[in-house]
């Protein structure tokens, strides 16, 4: 069977990821980390008011900040297109 991943350089983002990804690395990892912190605790905080519906909307973002941030890191380490720069 032929290996048929995509190998470093074979595929390139469009520009519009390279625009996003230039502002966006400019932003610390660590503003993620306390957006997902301020998360955790606004939803404690609707769970300690009784207000069970609002206190899981907000409980939800947590998983989105915390992955924008890994992302955010790894653009910073590798750079969306990393293998095809010279």
């Amino acid at each position: 069977m032929p290996d048929m991943r995509v190998q470093a350089g074979e595929a390139q983002e469009d520009q519009v990821t390279a625009s996003i990804e230039k502002y966006t690395s400019q932003v610390p990892s660590s503003v993620y980390l306390a957006l997902a912190g301020a998360s955790i605790l606004g939803s404690v905080a609707f769970k300690i008011a009784k207000k069970g519906e609002e206190a899981l909307f907000v409980g939800q973002w947590v998983a989105p900040f915390l992955l924008l941030g890994i992302y955010n890191k790894m653009v910073k380490q590798h750079g969306s297109d990393a293998a095809t720069r010279s």
